[in-house]
C-alpha cells in the first residue's frame, strides 16, 4: 500500500509525519511492546538501541517481545533508508546504514503513540503497536533548520532540546547561527575578548528595527567548546550534523567591537549593536584580519567535524571599503576591480583555506557574486566542493547548480519561519509575509527552471529558517517554528508525487498535535495563537506588515 493522496486511511489511522513510501498493515493483532522487552542489536546499532530502551523505558532485558536492529547495506535508497516490520512475533529495524535504524525507530515511536513522547514512561504502560511493514528512504540529503542564537542566544539545554525534536522528525542538519552584529555566540581562548565583550549587549529593540520600544536588560550569553563538543555529539547519537556558520566580511560588529582593528580604520569599537538591521561595519580587507579568522575558523574546525562550515557572505555594505585606503589598495593590488570584486576575494580565500583541510564552504547567495562563479578550481571563482544557501529566491540557487555547485534551498518566500502565519493582530509581534502551514507543505524545493535537468541532482537539500530578532524565548520560539517545521520535515524527506495536503492535515490532526503536546511543544495551534502566546505589536509597526526584517538573510 502505498502512502499516496488516493489511499491513505491506514497512514492516516497511523499518523506517520514525514509520510513514508509505503505503509502495509499486516494481519491481525498487533503486538504488545513492554518492559524486558528482548533486544538483538547488531554491531553498529547500539546507539540506537540505547536510545530507543531510554525513550519507550525498556530498561531491562527479558524474554518478551524480541527486537532486532540490524544493517543490510544493499537496501534500496542508501544508509538512510529503512524497512520496519511489526508482526506478533517482535520487531525488526533494518537499516541501509546506521541512520537508517535510527530513522526506522523514530517510526516505531510514532507508532508506539503520543505517550511515548513524553519524558518518562507513564506507570504500568506498555505500546500497543500495529501490525504493519513500512519501508522509507529520503527524498534528500539534506533536511536541516537553521536556528540563529546570535539575536537572542539560546541556551545549550534549549539547543539539545531543538536537536530531539529535530530527530523526531527525520531532519538530519542543524545549521547553528554562531555570530552575527547583535552577539558573538562560540568561545575561542586565543581571542578572549570575542565573547568576554562580544557575546553582549546592554539592550535590545523591542519588536521591529522601526519599533519605538527598548528591552533595556543586557542580554548576552555564549557556548564553551565544551559545550558544543556536547551539542555535536549529542546531534551525532541522533545521526543529526551541525553546521556551524561564522559570519564573514559582513554581520561582523560583534567581533569588531572585540577587536576593534578587525574593521575598518577611522570607525572606533562601534559596541555590540543592540538593533536590527544591516549594520555597516564590515571587516577590514587586510592580512591581520584573514590571519584571526583562520585561527577562530581552526577551532570551529576541531569542534564541528561536519563536511561544511557556512561562512556567512551576506548583505556586506561597501560604504566603508569605498573610503578605506587599505581596500582601495587591496582592490588595486589583487586586480579585484570593484568593492564586489573584493567581497568575493575574502570569500574565494576562505573557500580555498577549508578546501585545503578537506572541508567544503558553504555561504549565502550572494557568496556568487563579485565573479565567484567564474573559473572554478583552476580560475579565480569558488572550489569546485563550495555550496550554496539560496535565500533570496530561486535565481542564485539555480546559477549555482548550473555551474555544478551544491545547493540548499531555503528561500524566503517560502521557509522563514521567523514570518508570520496569519493575517490579523493576534499573531505575536508579527513580520514578514504571511507563510502558513499550508504554504510551507506547498514549497518544492527543486525548481521549475531545474526539473528533468542534469543540474536538478545538485539541489541537495532544503531547510527552514528561523531568525531571532522578535524571539526571545523557548516558548516564542516553539510558537514561530512548529507546525510548519513538521510541513518541512516532510517536503525534505518524502518523496515529491506521494505529498498530499489534506492527507498531511489529517495526520497531523489524527496523532501528531498530541506528540508535540506529550513533548511539550508550544506550537500555534490550528485555530490560531493561544491568548498566552499573543503580543501585542508595538506602537508604530502598523504600516511594517508584509516587510520583512532587515539586518539578515531576508
Amino acid at each position: 500500500m502505498t502512502a499516496d493522496a488516493t489511499d491513505t486511511a491506514d497512514l492516516t489511522d497511523a499518523g506517520l509525519i514525514p509520510a513514508p513510501l509505503t505503509y502495509t498493515p499486516g494481519t491481525g493483532a498487533g503486538p504488545t511492546l513492554g518492559p524486558g522487552a528482548a533486544f538483538d542489536a547488531a554491531p553498529g546499532t547500539e546507539g540506537t538501541a540505547r536510545w530507543l530502551r531510554a525513550v519507550l523505558g525498556l530498561d531491562t532485558d527479558g524474554d518478551g517481545l524480541p527486537v532486532r536492529l540490524a544493517l543490510d547495506s544493499a537496501l534500496a535508497g542508501g544508509p538512510e533508508a529503512y524497512r520496519l516490520t511489526v508482526t506478533a512475533d517482535g520487531v525488526l529495524i533494518v537499516g541501509g546504514g546506521p541512520a537508517g535504524v535510527f530513522w526506522g525507530a523514530q517510526t516505531l515511536r510514532q507508532l508506539a503513540g503520543p505517550d511515548a513522547y513524553r519524558r518518562a514512561p507513564l506507570t504500568g504502560r506498555a505500546w500497543h503497536l500495529p501490525a504493519v511493514t513500512v519501508e522509507d528512504a529520503p527524498r534528500f540529503a539534506w533536511r536541516g533548520f537553521m536556528l540563529d542564537v546570535s539575536r537572542h542566544f539560546l541556551p545549550k539545554d534549549g539547543v539539545l532540546r531543538q536537536l530531539d525534536l529535530l530527530a523526531a522528525h527525520k531532519l538530519n542538519v542543524l545549521h547553528f547561527h554562531l555570530t552575527d552584529d547583535q552577539g558573538w555566540r562560540i568561545e575561542i581562548p586565543r581571542h578572549p575578548e570575542l565573547t568576554a565583550t562580544g557575546a553582549w549587549r546592554p539592550r535590545s529593540r523591542y519588536g521591529h528595527r522601526d519599533s519605538p520600544l527598548w528591552d533595556e536588560r543586557p542580554h548576552g550569553g555564549y557556548y564553551t567548546q565544551d559545550d558544543l563538543r556536547e551539542i555535536v555529539a549529542y546531534a551525532a547519537e541522533r545521526h543529526i550534523t551541525v553546521v556551524p556558520e561564522i559570519e564573514l566580511p559582513g554581520h561582523s560588529q560583534a567581533a569588531i567591537t572585540a577587536y576593534p582593528w578587525l574593521g575598518n580604520p577611522g570607525y572606533g569599537a562601534p559596541g555590540v549593536w543592540t538593533d536590527w538591521g544591516i549594520s555597516p561595519h564590515v571587516l577590514a580587507p587586510t592580512d591581520e584580519v584573514l590571519r584571526f579568522y583562520e585561527e577562530v575558523l581552526s577551532d570551529v574546525l576541531e569542534i564541528f567535524p561536519s563536511p561544511f562550515i557556512h561562512i556567512g557572505g551576506d548583505e556586506c555594505p561597501k560604504d566603508q571599503w569605498r573610503t578605506s585606503p587599505a581596500a582601495q589598495e587591496r582592490i588595486a593590488r589583487e586586480g579585484l576591480g570593484d568593492e564586489d570584486g573584493l567581497q568575493a576575494w575574502f570569500i574565494r580565500h576562505f573557500d580555498r583555506w577549508l578546501a585545503d583541510r578537506g572541508r567544503r564552504l558553504i555561504g549565502w547567495d550572494e557568496i556568487l557574486e563579485g565573479g565567484t562563479l567564474a573559473g572554478g578550481d583552476s580560475g579565480g571563482g569558488l572550489s569546485a566542493g563550495a555550496a550554496v544557501s539560496s535565500w533570496r529566491g530561486w535565481a542564485g540557487g539555480i546559477a549555482a547548480a548550473e555551474a555544478g555547485h551544491d545547493v540548499v534551498m531555503c528561500p524566503e518566500q517560502h521557509v522563514y519561519l521567523d514570518h508570520r502565519q496569519a493575517d490579523g493582530p493576534d499573531e505575536p509581534m508579527p513580520v514578514g509575509w504571511v507563510r502558513t502551514l499550508r504554504d510551507v507543505y506547498a514549497f518544492e524545493p527543486v525548481p521549475p527552471a531545474l526539473a528533468g535537468r542534469d543540474a536538478a541532482r545538485h539541489v541537495i537539500g532544503t531547510q527552514a529558517n528561523l531568525w531571532t530578532e522578535l524571539i526571545d524565548d523557548q516558548g516564542r520560539a516553539d510558537y514561530q517554528t512548529w507546525p510548519r517545521l513538521c510541513a518541512l520535515a516532510e517536503v525534505a524527506w518524502s518523496a515529491a508525487g506521494r505529498r498530499s495536503w489534506p492527507d498531511f492535515e489529517r495526520r497531523m490532526t489524527h496523532a501528531h498535535y498530541a506528540r508535540l503536546d506529550a513533548l511539550g511543544v508550544a506550537y500555534r495551534p490550528p485555530g490560531g495563537p493561544h491568548p498566552w502566546q499573543r503580543r501585542p505589536m508595538p506602537a508604530g509597526l502598523s504600516g511594517q506588515l508584509g516587510r520583512p526584517l532587515d539586518g539578515q538573510p531576508g
